[in-house]
């Protein structure tokens, strides 16, 4: 490994660790990804023909330029997504779409709210993406749960059942969708053998979660929002619901039919419902439309949290940079040596790693490093191809920035990285062990 390698793998590292003590340092962390995007880049550039040996000269730089642009129109279809579902889900709960969700999941009963909420993300993120779902789940939460120590635990178990649940649907993770692309796992194939490891990935780790929740629940006081006064009538609420929560969940439909990216989609989806509630303004008596200005789509967009989106953009270029390196696939290949070629070892690592960094190289890298066989544990819907799938996507939930759900929960709820590290990670890392112990009990004595 060359001395510039290694620096680039301390600024990582040294921003990593400086985004893990946000809750010490006070700093945002935010602040702290782009710096360490910057970093890893600037360093590339000290001299870039070391990691690209073809090029040399201008052709040199304009390598480099096109690899920087490659990887951030990656980044940015994630971003536009993100920033599309936000908005989305922001249109819907401030014009009163998620009431009678709320009213619906209403009870006083702490744990069995618990439950309803962990398996309705848990099925939403394999239909949606646990991104939309997460983002969904934490509005109703709102609704729902007026204690923010309360809200905390269930936000916590809405990513741990997100990542579950978009773990063994083909359209329910990046990771998957990857996967199921390349043809190395097949939609019948990943649902049938690891819908029961996920399932129980999810079930454990709340069964223990339940135990921190005490007393009955404080139902949250009604913002001006929720009253029905200057309000849309209730069939105009349920529209704007059905229309954007159903147009989240057509998305990979027409992702399917199109061929087109998924942020294309998301933006399809919040432009029918902006032209929709727009529409619903314009019909509303004159002396009422000043009360409404506030909820209309082009004053909703500011309230978006650009901070987690410039989050998502200073870790996923850092890690790109990584990737540029060679890093992450030397890693892959020692992890490969030092188990012996055992995949269980192999992906169950994998898995951890995936809580550390983005699963998307990770699982591109495995996707290069490993060639498809014709039979065996590296054929189609093979021990490892599966494996893959489960560990990269439920192996996120053991760190809160180890997936898009967590990171989408720390920048709505404000959860730091050490308290979910003392009181989630451990309980995460248990109901991960219990789905690979599963998965293999399966394998081994079932399929």
């Amino acid at each position: 490994m060359s001395v510039l390698t290694l620096a680039i793998i301390i600024a990582f590292i040294a921003g990593y660790l400086c985004i893990a003590l946000e809750s010490v340092t006070h700093i945002n962390k935010a602040a702290i990804a782009l710096l360490m995007m910057v970093a890893c880049w600037t360093l590339f550039m000290v001299n870039p023909g070391e990691f690209l040996p073809d090029y040399s000269g201008e052709a040199l730089y304009a390598q480099v330029n096109h690899l920087l642009q490659l990887h951030l129109g990656d980044t940015a279809t994630t971003l536009f997504f993100l920033m599309g579902a936000m908005t989305i889900v922001e249109v819907v709960d401030q014009n009163g779409g998620f009431n009678f969700v709320r009213n619906a999941l209403k009870t006083t009963h702490k744990r069995r709210l618990l439950w309803s909420i962990a398996f309705m993300t848990f099925f939403l993120s394999a239909i949606l993406d646990n991104l939309t779902t997460t983002i969904v789940m934490i509005m109703v939460l709102h609704k729902l749960v007026n204690d923010r120590a309360d809200r905390l635990i269930y936000a916590s178990a809405v990513v741990l059942a997100a990542n579950s649940g978009g773990a063994f649907s083909p359209i329910g993770d990046v990771t998957t969708i990857m996967l199921w692309n390349a043809s190395v796992i097949t939609a019948a194939g990943v649902i049938m053998e690891i819908f029961i490891p996920s399932l129980v990935s999810m079930v454990l780790p709340v069964f223990i979660l339940q135990y921190m929740l005490h007393g009955s629940l404080q139902q949250p006081t009604l913002a001006a929002s929720d009253d029905d006064e200057n309000e849309l009538t209730g069939r105009e609420r349920k529209f704007i619901f059905f229309l954007g929560v159903g147009g989240l969940m057509f998305v990979p439909i027409f992702k399917h039919l199109t061929h087109l990216p998924p942020y294309v989609g998301i933006l399809m989806v919040l432009g029918l419902l902006w032209l929709t509630s727009e529409m619903f303004y314009a019909h509303l008596p004159r002396q009422k439309r000043g009360d409404h200005m506030q909820k209309r789509v082009s004053n909703l967009l500011s309230r978006i949290d650009m901070g987690t989106i410039l989050f998502f953009l200073g870790i996923l270029m850092a890690v790109a940079c990584l990737e540029e390196v060679g890093v992450l696939t030397v890693m892959g290949q020692w992890l490969n040596d030092v188990s012996g070629g055992n995949h269980y070892l192999v992906t169950g690592a994998i898995g951890v790693i995936s809580s550390i960094v983005d699963n998307v190289p990770l699982v591109a890298g495995c996707m290069g490093m490993y060639p498809l066989a014709p039979t065996g544990d590296m054929a189609v819907d093979g021990i490892f191809w599966q494996l893959l799938a489960y560990c990269a996507g439920v192996g996120g939930s053991m760190l809160i920035i180890g997936s898009a759900a967590g990171v989408v929960v720390m920048g709505l709820e404000k959860v730091t990285f050490g308290w979910y590290m003392r009181r989630i990670t451990p309980i995460a890392f248990v109901g991960y062990i219990a789905g690979i112990v599963c998965y293999w009990a399966l394998r081994t004595f079932i399929f």
